[in-house]
């Protein structure tokens, strides 16, 4: 064993006295200064080195020591001295200490600045915001995110939106400051830090937020993350004793069941997968319904809300449907909580209730005076719907999302339908096997090949589809996988236009800013599958209600939004009201909610066509090949 020296100890006690920061040194430095200007004023008082003035009189010791630190803090001072030896040593031992000690004192605080700097840099300090919407984690669906919530408070004033990721600060504020044009009045803030680790995220402050959404990143396991990040929220030592209001993004069906048990009813999940499986079944079968679903889900037209109207109690669901002039009433939440979209038109509206309504804000959501609403009843049409047939779907390539598609799909087809995949990923034929076994209604067919194999389009597309789905590759980047997409849809527009065949097509996109490039390809419809979901994340955000209503509209049972001819409802060529349409659905049990019109389909300045929410009594002429947006069982 090692014998500990004196130098040893002292080398030690160096060390701690360096470690201790720059406070610490500065004190340091300052008593080390008093010592040298201190010790060398008592010698030269005692041994009288000190020379004379002009008067004869030496300096006392307060001048003596004022003089001393001058030389201290300015060894240029030195020059003007006089005096014996004696003196002219003990002022040249203070000036060389000054040196030492002036130019430590520089290197340490320019070593504190640039700490400091570091610090701010990293984004450590602790966020003093109150009321604020709070981002923990970091994915693509960001940037939507907090555009959509930016646009949600240009009509709360000030508001400020804080995210606190494991990513550096300064790239944090650089893509965002590169992504988002305007914020408005809404201030972003940024902080580094690991949301699962609970000093990390008192940066943030969660207990002042008004919302907390926990995103899915992109890591082997991102659902784990996600896990653990609730976790740190709810079971924080120091959490607040209200409840939290949060919002988290999965993509494993089990994983649901285990965060809703850690935050019961503080924590809302999305299940992404299942959401946009869902969304792509209905708009492959519906083309325009991904329009219709963003513009329920953003914050820029007509969005969802929840209203109390306490003077439609002892009413029924017909009378609200009309009563409102700006907002299409699409539901009920009883006073228990339960949600009923579409529910009869004879049911009654208790004490409690509230109306789901489609509005363009919630100060937009009046009863009109009057009960004269124009209905046209000789412009309603009689006619029988058709026996819904069978229909043959081709789907273009694979991911995760698949199988879930495929079992999505077969509840909505009729019975006698098929469904070919082509895709070149091995793992899916056995996959492929298993759904095989539990689907009812079609019969599913795998063909191994790439999905921009010419030759292999042209063989596939000899046969008749009904609809045409094109899925992005997951395992590959995002820009690859929408260019892959891109390419097959040329090869469909080229093969529709060589033929002079029309087929539905509904394609995947990854990035939003592609699909403007994919719509010279002529696809009826675009899934942008991670705006949509970062859409309704920002919307439940700011409503915690809403993610029962968002459950209930895509599930496969009960009422859903349907694209369906105008000639089920209303006879076209003949100027009507909305009133008249809303009359129309509501004699089929259903709830006209707006309308699509063929002729604006491609035109996306116009929405390609879909008017959502529209003007009661505006006066509207139908063309045959439009449609009425209606919320229907089937």
């Amino acid at each position: 064993m090692k014998k500990i020296t004196f130098r040893d100890r002292m080398r030690y006690r160096f060390d701690n006295l360096m470690s201790r920061g720059s406070i610490a040194l500065i004190i340091y430095l300052g008593l080390l200064t008093v010592a040298l200007i201190v010790g060398v004023t008592i010698i030269d008082i005692a041994g009288d080195l000190a020379p004379a003035d002009d008067k004869g009189e030496k300096p006392g010791f307060s001048e003596l020591l004022w003089k001393s630190l001058l030389r201290t803090l300015d060894p240029g001072t030195m020059g003007g001295d006089t005096g014996d030896w004696g003196f002219l040593f003990s002022m040249f031992v203070v000036t060389i200490g000054g040196i030492f000690i002036v130019s430590t004192l520089v290197g340490i605080l320019a070593t504190g600045i640039d700490q400091k700097l570091e610090d701010l840099r990293k984004g450590k300090s602790l966020v003093v915001e109150k009321d604020h919407t709070l981002i923990l984690g970091w994915s693509e669906n960001i940037y939507t995110i907090i555009s959509e919530i930016c646009e949600a408070n240009r009509s709360r004033g000030k508001s400020c939106i804080v995210i606190l990721a494991d990513k550096d600060k300064v790239e944090m504020d650089d893509e965002i400051s590169s992504r988002i044009e305007n914020p408005g009045k809404t201030r972003i803030v940024t902080r580094s830090g690991n949301p699962i680790d609970f000093v990390n995220l008192e940066i943030a402050n969660p207990h002042s937020s008004r919302s907390i959404v926990v995103l899915s990143g992109d890591g082997a396991d991102p659902d784990a993350q996600v896990i653990k990040t609730v976790l740190a929220i709810i079971n924080n030592p120091g959490r607040r004793k209200e409840p939290y209001h949060v919002v988290a993004e999965l993509r494993r069906p089990e994983s649901v069941q285990i965060c809703e048990m850690i935050g019961k009813d503080e924590v809302k999940t999305v299940l992404s997968p299942e959401v946009i499986s869902r969304i792509m079944v209905q708009t492959c079968r519906q083309p325009g319904l991904s329009v219709v679903y963003t513009e329920l889900l953003d914050f820029g037209g007509d969005e969802v809300y929840i209203h109390e109207e306490a003077s439609m109690a002892g009413k029924t669901y017909a009378d609200a449907l009309l009563a409102y002039p700006k907002a299409s009433v699409m539901g009920l939440v009883k006073s228990g909580g339960k949600i009923l979209l579409n529910p009869s038109s004879t049911e009654k509206i208790e004490s409690g209730d509230r109306l789901i309504a489609i509005a363009e804000d919630d100060d937009k959501i009046l009863l009109g005076s009057g009960t004269n609403y124009g209905i046209d009843s000789g412009a309603i049409a009689k006619s029988d719907r058709a026996k819904p047939a069978v229909e043959n779907t081709l789907l273009l390539g694979w991911n995760d999302r698949v199988g879930m598609m495929l079992s999505e799909l077969d509840q909505y087809v009729s019975q006698g339908s098929s469904l070919t995949v082509v895709t070149h990923h091995g793992p899916a034929e056995k996959e492929i096997a298993s759904i095989q076994k539990k689907l009812k209604n079609q019969s599913l067919k795998l063909r191994i090949g790439t999905t921009n194999d010419r030759p292999l389009l042209d063989e596939l597309l000899s046969a008749k589809y009904d609809h045409i789905i094109t899925v992005s590759d997951s395992t590959i980047e995002a820009q690859n996988a929408d260019a892959q997409t891109l390419i097959t849809l040329l090869h469909l527009r080229d093969i529709a236009s060589k033929t002079n065949r029309t087929f539905s097509i509904v394609s995947e996109m990854l990035d939003n800013r592609n699909r403007e490039l994919a719509e010279v390809t002529g696809a009826n419809d675009f899934i942008v599958s991670d705006r949509l979901i970062s859409l309704m994340m920002s919307q439940i955000s700011e409503s915690r209600e809403l993610s029962e209503v968002f459950s209930e509209l895509f599930q496969p049972d009960g009422s859903e939004i349907y694209l369906k001819p105008v000639t089920d409802y209303v006879i076209p060529g003949k100027p009507l009201n909305f009133y008249t349409v809303i009359e129309a659905a509501r004699l089929r049990n259903e709830t006209a909610i707006g309308y699509r019109v063929d002729a604006e389909g491609s035109d996306a300045s116009k929405q390609y066509g879909v008017h959502v929410n529209p003007l009661k009594s505006a006066q509207v002429v139908f063309g045959a090949k439009d449609r009425i947006i209606v919320l229907a069982e089937n």
